[in-house]
Parts: C-alpha cells; structure tokens; sequence
C-alpha cells in the first residue's frame, strides 16, 4: 500500500467537522480533506505547520516548568520573610529580597543541571511524583549557595530559622506549582503528539490500546507502520498506514514527533537506518525491548566494547529493605488512622442511614503469610455475594475476548448511593490501613488477591508473595480495575523484583491524582 493510498482511504470514526478546531479555524476547510487521520491528528500537524516544530512538548513544557518553579520560590521567600520578619520590615527595600531576586537565574541554571526541565519530552508518563528528589536537590542545594554566597558578599544575613522555613515551603509550593503547570500544559494542543507504532502484532496493538487508555500521555495514535496487517483484536481501531520504508514521508506527511518501536516484519537493518534518520529530523524513537516483560523502569545499562547490556536484579529482598517498608507502613498508617478518625464516623453513619446491615465488609484474601480477611467500607447492599451469579454476565473482563478471571461490573446495580461515592474515589479502601497497621497488608505492594483470583497464579507469578499486598501499587496507577489478569501480574513480578524505599515512595505520591479522577468502579 502506497502513502497516498493511506492517506485517501476514508476513516470510519472521524470527528464531525465542528469540532477539535483550533481557535479560528473555519470548519469547511475539514472537509475538504481526504485522509485516515482524524481531526485531532490534523489540528496536531496544523499547529505545527503554523508554528514549527520548534515550538513543539519540551518548548511548551520548558517554559510553563520555569515558570512554576519560579513562582514557587518567589511565594516562599516572600512567605518565610513575612512570617519571620513581619510585614513591617518593608519587603521589597529588604537588601535580602535584592539578594534572593538576583539569585533567580542561578536557580534556574541549577534546575537544568539537575535535569528538571528536559524529561517531559521524551518520557510519556514522566509526572511530579518523579521529580521529588530532583526539586529535594535543587532546594536543598540552591538555598546553602545563596545563604553562603549572601554572607561572602556581605549583601544579605539570612537567619538560619528563615533559611528553614523558606527551604520547607520551596519543597512544597515548587511541587504544587509543576503539578498545577503539568495539568495546565495537557489541556493545550501543543502538548499532544502525532505517535505512529512501527509494528502491527499483539505486541504494538497494544500499546495502542494503553496510550488511549492514559490521554495524559498526550499521545495521539496516528496508525501502524508494517509490511502487512496484523492479527485483528476486537475492538481495535488501529489501521496500517504504511511500510517502513515509507515511515519518513509519513512522518513529515502527519507532522509525527514520536515514533514507539515495537516488532515488525521488516528488515532489522532497514529499520535502524530510518531509526536514525528519524532522530536527525528531531523525532522521539521510542524502543519497545525485546524481553519488555522482565525490564522495569529504573534497571541499569551497562556495556560490553559498547555493546549495551541490561542488568536485572536477583531474586533476593534483604532483610534490611523489609524492615525500612515495614517502618514505614507502621508510620504512615498510624498517624493517617489518627487523623481519618472523624471522617470515618461520618462514614459509618451515613452507611448506616442508607441501609441495614454492618458498616464494615470483610473479606478473604491472599497474602504473604497465608489467608488474612481485608477491611473495607461496606459500598454494597447486603445480600450482595448471593445476587453476584445474577449479574455475571456483565462482568467487564468476561466481554470482548476479556479474562474472566477478574469480576468487575461497571455501574454495578448492586451498589448503594453512598457506596457509589466511595468507591469512585477509592474512600472504601481506607479501612485497611488497620490491616497495615496489623503487618497484614502495606501501604505499596501487589494487589491483594481472592482465593479464587489466586488459583490462577503459577510458577513466577507466585512470587509476588514475596512481599504483603499494598493498598495501592503498580497494578493502581497503571489502569486499577480496567487491566487484564496477566497483565496485573506481569505489574505485580515488576514490583516486586525492583522494590525500592523511594519507589514506595513514588508510588503513593501518584496515586493522589489516580484517586482524584473519578472510577467508573
């Protein structure tokens, strides 16, 4: 199939022509187009024709992160000078703020060095929960330079409890600020890029099928590049739009930045020469690796005469590592439990008021030491384990070539009105912090299993045992009730051969968000 055959075939679910214009755009030149593309993938290649790829993700994400940062350290300066000083002192004749205002540039050029501006672009699920330790760095760096460059000069004398309070607020207001900046930035249509997948089997199938799960990659799916069509998956929409060797004419045809490779028919060497062409003309090449389901994030690359290597980790969970997670866990859920109190009685009797029966369900499941019962808010009417065969059959993971080892009934009718609110936001799953705080469960691990999801586990997959089932994990962030059983614990063996403290860490700072997005749970 030639190009200019891929771009007149008709595509079935395009857009109507009002909608997805750029801001004065008439709709009639919509439809004086012929191409598979739909329209956000032509308002996509009409942005960038207008504005050049120079102004494309890392432009727009650049500056909208100098911006935050630079608020943030503006509003806790001026916050630890008022609270320190008082208002009185006059803060902008403060030689101080002269000092602090003639530091910004320094700041910034540190927040380079530490690599804060430049991951957005390349890493499609970079977010603030990564860059925690970066900002720790730069705030932690950057204030002692200024404090001893101040006293050096003789420009300022910075108290050291003013220095504390502004070191304190820098952590968070930077934080607030990139993650206020990073959900601005995803609304606008500069951020998104025209993807195409080299690869049009099971393995770049799907990952067509997560980048439309997750619309805050900011990935628009063009198409598939291969020799010949794929096995067809029900429900996929993904078309073939061309070979290999015609990939770079696509490229410049579509206005495509990011280019995942997966597996394809074609020759290795071919396609590593138009790899490289590719990235001379500033496209992202994205490599799917071959044995992708042992490699985690964050595995090391070592080579051999430059022939790079991945290392994986061994099978072992020093006893040191289990006791940090347990310290934490016992932390966490202790002091969140003395604080949730009041909302929980809240909870309790609004439970209550809607329905009879107890407040609190309890459940078998499986975990590293064995069967231990699971705490939750009760969302569901009573009798609601009786009624589950009546509704079997709309469960969503037995549809659509689904695995029916998984139940999960979107808008299930069994669910109470105040159930339904706690479950959208995940409130009914606060009870286990007791199940921590009882060295059942953690605050981060594998997804605590049924006895019947748990026959279906075999040989490696057993070895998510190795650590207690989290409240939150992988398996949460990635999709919660929507991914697949193997899926869920090909996430779970991932967890747990690379656990880290900071990626517990990490964890939980990402599922805020997640929980904040309402659940069609």
């Amino acid at each position: 199939m030639s190009v200019s055959d891929a771009f007149t075939r008709p595509w079935p679910d395009a857009a109507p022509d009002d909608e997805l214009l750029l801001p004065g755009e008439p709709p009639a030149s919509r439809s004086q187009r012929e191409s598979p593309a739909d329209e956000r993938t032509w308002q996509i290649v009409d942005r960038r024709r207008a504005v050049g790829r120079a102004k494309d993700r890392g432009w727009l994400m650049r500056r909208a992160l100098l911006i935050a940062d630079t608020l943030g350290l503006v509003m806790s300066f001026a916050v630890a000078e008022v609270v320190t000083a008082g208002a009185s002192t006059g803060l902008i004749t403060n030689p101080e703020t002269l000092a602090f205002v003639l530091s910004l540039p320094f700041w910034v050029v540190v927040a380079k060095l530490y690599g804060l501006y430049d991951h957005d672009e390349a890493r499609t699920d970079h977010s603030t929960a990564d860059d925690v330790v970066g900002v720790f760095h730069l705030v932690t760096v950057g204030s002692w330079i200024v404090f001893v460059s101040s006293w050096i000069i003789g420009l300022a004398r910075p108290e050291l409890m003013k220095l504390a309070l502004f070191w304190l607020l820098a952590n968070l207001t930077i934080g607030v600020a990139r993650a206020a900046a990073r959900a601005l930035c995803r609304r606008q249509i500069g951020y998104l890029q025209n993807t195409v997948i080299v690869g049009a089997g099971d393995v770049g199938r799907a990952i067509a099928r997560k980048i439309r799960q997750h619309p805050e990659y900011g990935l628009n799916v063009v198409g598939l590049i291969d020799e010949h069509e794929g096995r067809d998956t029900p429900g996929d929409r993904t078309q073939l739009i061309g070979s290999v060797d015609e990939l770079p004419d696509i490229v410049d045809e579509l206005a495509v930045e990011r280019v995942i490779v997966a597996y394809c028919n074609g020759s290795s060497e071919s396609l590593v020469e138009v790899m490289r062409e590719l990235t001379m003309r500033h496209v992202q090449v994205d490599i799917v690796p071959r044995f992708f389901e042992l490699i985690s994030p964050g595995l090391g690359i070592h080579t051999v005469e430059g022939l790079p290597l991945i290392g994986l980790p061994l099978a072992r969970l020093p006893r040191s590592s289990r006791i940090l997670k347990r310290c934490l866990d016992m932390t966490i859920s202790a002091a969140a439990l003395m604080v949730l109190w009041l909302p929980f009685l809240a909870i309790a009797i609004l439970i209550k008021l809607e329905t009879d029966g107890p407040v609190l369900f309890r459940q078998s499941r499986i975990g590293s030491r064995g069967t231990f019962r699971i705490w939750k808010f009760r969302t569901m009417v009573v009798d609601a384990d009786a009624r589950k065969e009546e509704y079997a059959h709309l469960n969503r993971h037995a549809q659509l070539g689904g695995d029916p080892r998984m139940f999960k009934i979107p808008d299930d009718p069994r669910v109470t009105r105040v159930g339904r609110w706690l479950r959208r936001h995940s409130v009914d799953e606060l009870p286990q912090l007791v199940n921590v705080l009882r060295g059942e469960m953690s605050l981060v691990g594998p997804r605590p299993l049924i006895p019947e999801e748990d026959r279906h586990v075999r040989s490696w997959g057993r070895r998510r045992l190795e650590l207690k089932p989290g409240i939150t994990g992988l398996w949460q962030v990635t999709g919660r009730s929507d991914i697949p059983f193997e899926e869920m614990l090909k996430l779970d063996y991932l967890y747990v051969s690379r656990w880290s403290l900071f990626g517990d860490i990490r964890l939980m700072l990402k599922t805020l968000p997640v929980l904040l997005r309402p659940s069609t749970g």
